[in-house]
């Protein structure tokens, strides 16, 4: 199945710093982070980028430990936060955990370019703090709904790239996926909007070229 892509509209990286670029993964629970994380990191791996990861869960480190089973990455590269409280806090009212992580793994790896920092799964408020992250991510599922675009979160609204995954399932689930990209888009004011199938890894390649173009851009 054809996947319509958004065109980018490549920005400069908010800052130029010696650590590696954090991009951030948020998103509701269930909408496909874990899934896209695991198809990035490989294509990543493929482009020669030096690569570690950190994931927020809430009472646990079931994602952390997901990864690290997966053997896409050294599990010494996949750092686990536990939030203990509203997974808003530690990505935008008080990213302290996840600064803390990003700075033991520069430490830890000189030469890291990149931190993939994926956000507990929460609601459609989610963001993340610009203290934390150089660009962000939000992944919304096709089969919670075609209005979700309409509801305008911000998290759809404000982040740098809006991932719709699931995509092929829109016939089994009555959406209309032009209209609700074509929302998305709208109420984005055309800013980037990429559809994913995460299980197959349909259209990631888009995902990964927008970090490379945004904030990884000496590094190829």
């Amino acid at each position: 199945m054809p996947v319509e892509l958004e065109a980018f509209n490549i920005q400069p990286a908010r800052q130029a710093t010696p650590r590696a670029a954090r991009v951030g993964i948020g998103g509701p629970v269930g909408s496909g982070k874990t899934r896209l994380l695991e198809q990035l990191i490989p294509r990543f791996a493929a482009r020669g980028i030096d690569l570690a990861v950190i994931t927020n869960d809430l009472v646990t480190r079931e994602d952390a430990e997901r990864v690290r089973r997966s053997g896409l990455i050294d599990p010494a590269r996949v750092l686990a936060v536990e939030t203990g409280a509203c997974p808003h806090t530690a990505i935008r009212e008080d990213p302290t955990l996840n600064l803390q992580a990003a700075d033991e793994l520069d430490e830890r790896f000189p030469g890291l370019q990149l931190v993939l920092i994926e956000s507990g799964g929460d609601n459609l408020a989610s963001s993340f703090s610009l203290d934390l992250v150089d660009y962000w991510i939000f992944v919304i599922d096709v089969a919670a709904g075609d209005d979700i675009p309409r509801k305008r979160g911000l998290g759809v609204v404000s982040c740098d790239l809006l991932v719709i995954n699931k995509f092929d399932l829109a016939p089994y689930v009555g959406v209309d996926l032009e209209r609700m990209t074509r929302e998305a888009r709208e109420v984005r004011r055309q800013r980037a909007v990429a559809l994913t199938n995460c299980a197959t890894g349909d259209g990631v390649d888009v995902v990964v070229d927008a970090i490379v173009e945004n904030v990884l851009f000496d590094a190829h």
